[in-house]
C-alpha cells in the first residue's frame, strides 16, 4: 500500500546521507497519506545502505503497524503527535546533524542573523526546555512530541513560516509537505545553526538578529502571495 509514499519516503532517508546530516543510523524521515490515515517511516536502527522502498514502514495514526516486517523508528510517537497537531505538515525529519544538533546540547535558539535564516524561516528556530525526569521516564518519544507542540503553540510560531526546532540536548526536528521539502529544511537548518555559531565567534557573541525589515523582505519575496523569487 501506498507504495508511492513509501518510495519517496526511502528517497528522502537516502538524502539524509547524501547530504552529510547523518552519521550511522542517526535520522529518520516519515510522511503521513493524504488522508491522515497512516504514516511510513524508516525502519528503527536499520543502515542506509541498501535501504529499499520496501523496508519502510507503515503504521495507522495511533502508531499500530499496518504494513512491514521492520520495527518502526523509534521516534515514531514524536512524529505521529506532530501530525496530529499540525494537519499542515505532511513529512518529520529527524537528525543528529552536527551544529544543528551543538546549538540544542547548549540549550541555544538559533536567531536570523542574516538574510540566508530569512529566506528560510520566519524568526528564530527555537529551542525546546528541558524534559522532565517524569516525561522522560514515561513515554519518552511521545513527550517529545508534546514539547515540541508546546514550545511552538507557547511562542504563537506557525510550523510552516519555522518548519523547525531544536530538542533540548537532544538535536533537531524539521518537517515540510513534501519528504524533499522536509529534507531540505533540515539541510537549510544545519547550515544557519553552522553560520550562526561563526557569528557568534567572531563577534565574541555580540552579534545581534538581522533588522526585521530585513527580515521581512527575504521571508515574503520566496514564501505567500506576493512571492517573486524563483519562476512561476
Amino acid at each position: 500500500m501506498l507504495e508511492q509514499l513509501k518510495a519517496e519516503v526511502c528517497r528522502a532517508n537516502l538524502m539524509l546521507k547524501e547530504y552529510g546530516l547523518i552519521t550511522l543510523t542517526w535520522g529518520n524521515v516519515s510522511a503521513i497519506s493524504n488522508d491522515g490515515q497512516y504514516v511510513i517511516i524508516k525502519p528503527s536502527g536499520v543502515s542506509y545502505d541498501g535501504m529499499t522502498a520496501d523496508m519502510m514502514v507503515v503504521t495507522d495514526i495511533d502508531g499500530n503497524v499496518i504494513e512491514g516486517n521492520l520495527r518502526p523508528s523509534s521516534d515514531l510517537a514524536t512524529h505521529l503527535e506532530l501530525y496530529r497537531n499540525y494537519p499542515e505538515i505532511k513529512s518529520v525529519v529527524h537528525t543528529h546533524s552536527r551544529w544543528a544538533t551543538a546549538m540544542a546540547q547548549a540549550e541555544s535558539d538559533i536567531p536570523c542573523f542574516g538574510t540566508t535564516h530569512a529566506d528560510h524561516f520566519y524568526g528564530a528556530v527555537p529551542c525546546t526546555r528541558h524534559l522532565s525526569a517524569e516525561e522522560i521516564n514515561t513515554e519518552y518519544e511521545l513527550n517529545t512530541g508534546k514539547v515540541i507542540v508546546e514550545t511552538l503553540n507557547g511562542l504563537h510560531i506557525d510550523p510552516m513560516a519555522v518548519p523547525a526546532v531544536l530538542v533540548c540536548k537532544h538535536g533537531p526536528f524539521t518537517w515540510g509537505q513534501t519528504p524533499k521539502k522536509a529534507v531540505e529544511n533540515a539541510l537549510v537548518l544545519e547550515e544557519c545553526a553552522y553560520m550562526s555559531y561563526i557569528s557568534k565567534t567572531v563577534t565574541y557573541g555580540k552579534v545581534e538578529p538581522a533588522p526585521q525589515v530585513l527580515q521581512d523582505k527575504h521571508y515574503f519575496r520566496k514564501h505567500g502571495a506576493n512571492a517573486y523569487y524563483g519562476q512561476k
